[in-house]
């Protein structure tokens, strides 16, 4: 099956004795990286929907590769019988049934609830500021790279619609004061895992395609890419299953719907409203399918059908 950026490129897991999985580093990642502390983070603060982690292994480097610490490996549990969303979210939306996506919009709650509670690891987990422009900036160079790089009649079909795009991301320079917090980074349905014991968020190495960026950003993008990947699920079963477009369209907005009405109604009930500014999601949605499309031309060029067809049912 085809996968957008979302598919680890790069790193290589080994099940051992059906107990843990040994994620390798490929190559070794200088400290510090994000996942260690995140697990240290969730698990001090309760948060137990996710493979267990139990190890990070390290190596100190010295000599010409430099002098310090770098992260060989990740141990975490096994989950018996698991598939990721590129298969059981497929599965889904061929066969039209959504109850699902109240779960995954409680369980994205129930994370960013966690990531906003303070602990050792993370002693300052919310931060209160406007957006710097770097955001936007990010954004704009996302889509001007998927206009470069997006050729034939979709590249015109984008130049076309580059206005209505760049009025798209618009709201991310005007961004008010609004919550900050260390967010997944890279959530989609590839990184919920359905398993024996229900559904496990995965991978808290954040996002392989964007370097440098603050760790602290608004609940608003994790929450944009995970919606974003439901509409790609859709795109998948059109192409890979043969649904009917029309129907695979209406499961993804019924699907839509119902994980955004789960996931504020789940924030509500932790006293966390606050921490959803729904102004930023269409703006991080489309600079989603930007970098998907310029994941397409550089690494996978059959995947491009996905944002693009997400493009269209939101332009016409």
């Amino acid at each position: 099956m085809e996968r957008g950026f979302d598919a680890d490129q790069t790193n290589h897991s080994v099940i051992v004795g059906e107990s843990v999985v040994v994620k390798w580093l490929t190559p070794p990642a200088p400290l510090p990286q994000p996942a260690p502390e995140m697990f240290a983070h969730l698990t001090e603060v309760g948060f137990t929907a996710t493979a267990t982690p139990y190890a990070a292994v390290t190596r100190r480097e010295n000599g010409d590769g430099g002098d310090g610490e770098v992260l060989l490996a990740l141990v975490t549990a096994y989950l018996p019988d698991a598939s990721d969303g590129w298969e059981w979210c497929v599965d889904e939306a061929a066969g039209g049934g959504t109850a699902f996506a109240a779960e995954l919009g409680t369980l994205a709650a129930d994370l960013h609830a966690a990531l906003a509670t303070p602990s050792s690891a993370v002693p300052g987990p919310v931060r209160h500021a406007p957006i710097s422009p770097e955001p936007h900036g990010r954004a704009l160079a996302a889509l001007e790279e998927a206009l470069a790089l997006t050729g034939g009649e979709d590249g015109d079909w984008l130049a076309a619609r580059a206005g209505a795009l760049r009025t798209g991301l618009a709201p991310l320079a005007g961004a008010g004061p609004t919550p900050l917090i260390r967010i997944h980074g890279d959530l989609h349905v590839g990184q919920i895992l359905r398993w024996r014991g229900g559904y496990a968020v995965i991978d808290f190495d954040g996002n392989p395609t964007v370097t440098g960026a603050d760790p602290f950003q608004p609940a608003a993008r994790d929450l944009a890419q995970l919606t974003a990947s439901v509409d790609h699920v859709a795109q998948v079963a059109i192409r890979r299953r043969g649904a009917d477009p029309s129907a695979a369209g209406a499961w993804a907005t019924a699907a839509r719907t119902a994980l955004e009405t789960a996931y504020r109604a789940r924030l509500a009930e932790h006293g966390r409203p606050d921490l959803l500014d729904d102004f930023l999601l269409r703006p991080f949605e489309i600079e989603q399918e930007c970098r998907e499309l310029v994941y397409a031309a550089r690494h996978l060029p059959r995947w491009r059908y996905a944002p693009m067809g997400v493009l269209r049912s939101w332009y016409g």
